[in-house]
């Protein structure tokens, strides 16, 4: 027995699952935003979506046994959720962990059935690293916060309905004191979207402008000037979401995918080829593990520490030697493709588009950074802002 799970309740549940994939889950759907939410849909009508959330807020109340077997199923069917990484894996704890009962209940529900989309707001130009370094303030007018400012890289913005954004609140505090956190509306008046249009093709990334922007303060989310301690918690969901996709079984999807290219160059029996591939799967199958034995522990009720940004990191280490080992594999053929041709675009968008991981997410040196100081005990960096008010800093434009 496991988590009050008979033996026989886990494989009738792995049977619920495994039957609603079969019907549900297509490679054609999972390509569209469209199709995705049609997924998510049908995934709510079954009670498999929002596993751990409470059936009052629209998620199946189930237990953490029920999702890691959910994702032990996922794993062996087209990953149907790529759109909603953001929304579900860093937005929904947060609205379910800090939002109030009127949050929950509004929010929730729309966004677990994915009739909703949400964006995560935190870098801006001058505060990509430094995030604490934002400029976007946050006035308390009346029953209203007036934003003004500017965020980028915001991941899916000009297709969401919602975002958590982090705005300065109290300029006079210490910059990691005196910032909150805010749930937008996407078409709210004085929000301007503009995509960022990619190398790959793709417009994922977006500038955020905001100009007199009104909040109700029913939309605060948690305690004013809390926002970066719930900012923390985010960033760790958000490293554990992407650091973990596909964590439901060991999983080697880059060394598939470079295997069936040898394969069709004729490269396969290249004995150093041979051992590019094999270096690919063991990483891969290093991170899998990884990503599992941190999927166990908050599935045993653990809260996402800084042990997520080695997943992460280690994912990006996988992307930077797949393009290397890509390159030589396939020259100029590995850069540049045909437009329309979509089929045989798969492995140029890999490599232009692996150069992101490095970044999205926090970069490879803050993840380096987290796990020196909070994961292995290394001494911190020099701080020379430790005390000072924000407003005194010379960050961003105040410069």
């Amino acid at each position: 027995m496991s988590d009050g799970l008979t033996e026989t309740e886990t494989d009738e549940f792995r049977s619920k699952v495994r039957s609603f994939l079969s019907e549900n889950a297509s490679a054609e759907l999972a390509r569209t935003l469209d199709g995705q939410r049609s997924y998510m849909g049908e995934l709510a009508a079954a009670g498999l979506a929002g596993m751990t959330i409470s059936t009052e807020y629209g998620g199946a109340g189930l237990t953490r046994h029920h999702d890691a077997l959910f994702r032990e199923e996922v794993a062996n069917f087209p990953f149907m959720s790529s759109d909603f990484v953001i929304s579900h894996g860093m937005c929904q704890p947060m609205l379910n962990d800090f939002g109030s009962e009127d949050q929950k209940k509004k929010y929730l529900p729309d966004n677990i059935a994915g009739r909703t989309l949400w964006c995560q707001m935190f870098s801006e130009p001058g505060a990509g690293s430094d995030v604490a370094s934002l400029q976007t303030k946050a006035e308390r007018d009346g029953d209203e916060f007036i934003l003004n400012g500017q965020k980028v890289w915001t991941t899916m913005a000009h297709v969401s309905e919602y975002g958590v954004l982090i705005a300065r609140t109290d300029p006079e505090a210490v910059k990691h004191a005196g910032i909150s956190m805010f749930i937008l509306k996407m078409d709210s008046p004085g929000v301007e979207i503009r995509p960022i249009h990619q190398i790959d093709g793709g417009k994922h990334f977006n500038e955020v402008f905001f100009s007199d922007v009104r909040v109700p303060v029913d939309d605060l989310l948690g305690e004013v000037n809390n926002g970066w301690n719930q900012a923390t918690a985010m960033l760790m969901y958000e490293r554990v979401a992407i650091g973990t996709i596909g964590a439901g079984k060991i999983n080697q999807t880059n060394y598939r995918m470079l295997r069936s290219i040898a394969k069709e160059s004729g490269k396969l029996q290249d004995p150093l080829v041979r051992q590019d591939l094999m270096k690919i799967y063991s990483m891969e199958t290093a991170k899998s593990l990884v990503a599992m034995r941190t999927r166990a522990e908050m599935k045993a009720g653990k809260t996402p520490g800084p042990g997520g940004s080695l997943g992460k990191l280690f994912g990006s280490v996988i992307q930077w030697r797949m393009r290397e080992i890509m390159m030589n594999m396939a020259g100029p053929a590995s850069q540049a493709w045909t437009v329309g041709d979509d089929a045989a675009a798969d492995m140029q968008r890999a490599t232009v588009g692996s150069f992101s991981s490095s970044i999205a997410g926090g970069t490879d040196e803050i993840q380096r950074n987290i796990i020196g100081d909070r994961v292995l005990g290394l001494p911190r960096d020099i701080s020379v802002d430790r005390g000072i008010p924000f407003k005194d800093l010379k960050v961003g434009t105040q410069r």
